[in-house]
């Protein structure tokens, strides 16, 4: 799908979000984090969910920019739990600008080797996280969108979802869930209007790839790159706040991939 602006808007395009609300699933660390400290930087008031790290939930919290800001414990995967935490947050912040579906899981069950209980774990528990958790966030908070007048909705997907994920297929099925979602969601809100995008990163310096890059399998990891690298957490930032601001909201339906050259599609 082609993101378009008018051309003579591209040279006032604006970052800012000052007097915007922004809530995040998954906030506490990695890109979750980066995408609170890149919004809030920028003006927002942050409302961010975590499931059960205070400590980092509580540092993350602590190092925005700004004030205003609140973390809510809460599982994704538990459709309650989504509804209490988008009402606590709202209730907080106010009224709801900008949400980002960020919190995922990945859980190893290669075929060859899962026995079939642990694969049929694997599958409902990631599909729980990864789909069926945004899918009811985007249901929640629609309404408060609606009732601030529009806004967006930016969900992080994964290049797994094209690439495929051979050790990690619930993952990467659930990832192509998640842009099926964005672009069917990206038509139906839009008469409310609420624009709805993703970002797909491939590899990202965080917690959860450590150890892997961290191994003789990283030197792999980075040349699947021409820059021979994989992304900050920054850098996915960057995207998922260029999706949520204002001019960018005809870019609804697009899904950004951040992922170095290491896949290439068209």
């Amino acid at each position: 799908m082609v993101c378009t602006a008018a051309p003579d808007k591209f040279w006032k395009m604006s970052v800012e979000f000052t007097n915007k609300t922004v809530l995040i699933t998954g906030g506490a660390r990695g890109i979750g984090r980066a995408i609170a400290v890149a919004f809030a930087a920028r003006g927002a008031r942050v409302a961010f969910l975590y499931r059960s790290n205070h400590a980092a939930a509580e540092a993350t919290r602590a190092s925005l920019a700004g004030t205003g800001h609140i973390a809510i414990a809460g599982d994704v995967a538990d459709p309650d739990a989504v509804s209490r935490c988008i009402d606590e947050a709202v209730a907080h912040l106010g009224r709801l600008d900008v949400v980002v579906n960020n919190a995922g899981i990945g859980i190893y069950h290669p075929i060859a080797t899962t026995n079939y209980a642990d694969w049929q774990q694997a599958w409902q528990q990631t599909l729980a996280a990864n789909l069926l958790g945004p899918a009811n966030v985007c249901f929640c908070a629609a309404r408060h969108l609606r009732a601030s007048g529009g806004g967006h909705i930016i969900n992080v997907t994964s290049r797994g979802a094209f690439r495929g994920e051979p050790t990690k297929p619930a993952y990467g099925a659930s990832k192509a869930g998640l842009n099926s979602l964005t672009q069917s969601l990206a038509i139906a809100l839009a008469p409310d209007g609420i624009a709805v995008a993703a970002v797909a990163p491939g590899f990202v310096n965080t917690e959860l790839t450590a150890d892997r890059l961290a191994s003789p399998e990283g030197v792999e990891i980075r040349a699947q790159s021409p820059f021979n690298r994989i992304a900050e957490p920054e850098e996915v930032a960057a995207a998922v706040v260029f999706l949520a601001s204002a001019d960018a909201k005809f870019c609804s339906g697009t899904i950004i991939d951040v992922n170095g050259a290491s896949y290439l599609r068209s």
